[in-house]
């Protein structure tokens, strides 16, 4: 049974990520905070996940997120913020956040981040940047040999545990992988590493 935080002022907002949480985790324990303190309190029982606004009323920014990743790095933590832009996205992914929720997101796609994050996959919303053909080309051809067996399996939309058992490795060293192949791509998410994938023939 996963337990999971919800840190949000704002009593509307929660009551939004509960339901999202209740869809993506019907048996989850869920305890609601309203600060920072609160949050960080709460993480002192084993915790599966933390929804944490990026604007509380003891913190303001990254400092609350570089904080709980400091005393709890283990715990997967899923930025909830009112800012979409890219750089603010790319921000909170570097200091280690599993996900990024925008506020203005539909109930599904709240759902669709929470699931991800729980599973181990990292999951944000698609920024408008996008990279040329040749820096795409580049960052592909950054990929080890592995790496790149692992991107032709989730192209080809086989799972986690599928892949293991194709390269021979556990499903745990799959996840450590695509951490790396994620990064190298310059992206957040299987969908968007696949989308990235079919824009090249990645056979050799």
């Amino acid at each position: 049974m996963d337990r999971i935080v919800i840190a949000d002022d704002h009593p509307l907002f929660r009551a939004a990520l509960r339901s999202a949480v209740s869809k993506a985790s019907p048996e989850a324990t869920i305890e609601e905070c309203a600060s920072l303190a609160e949050a960080r309190a709460a993480l002192r029982t084993p915790t599966d996940l933390l929804l944490l606004d990026l604007k509380l009323s003891d913190s303001e920014g990254m400092a609350g997120l570089a904080a709980v990743r400091a005393e709890h790095p283990v715990v997967p933590v899923a930025v909830v913020s009112a800012s979409e832009e890219a750089s603010v996205v790319r921000r909170a992914l570097a200091l280690g956040a599993a996900g990024f929720i925008p506020k203005s997101a539909a109930l599904p796609q709240m759902v669709e981040a929470i699931t991800a994050v729980l599973a181990g996959d990292a999951w944000a919303p698609e920024t408008p940047e996008t990279a040329g053909e040749d820096d795409l080309a580049a960052r592909v051809a950054s990929l080890t040999p592995s790496q790149l067996r692992i991107l032709e399996g989730l192209k080809a939309g086989r799972l986690n545990k599928q892949i293991a058992f194709d390269l021979g490795v556990s499903e745990a060293t799959i996840k450590a992988h695509l951490t790396s192949v994620f990064r190298k791509l310059g992206v957040y998410n299987r969908t968007q590493a696949v989308i990235l994938a079919q824009q090249m023939d990645l056979t050799r």
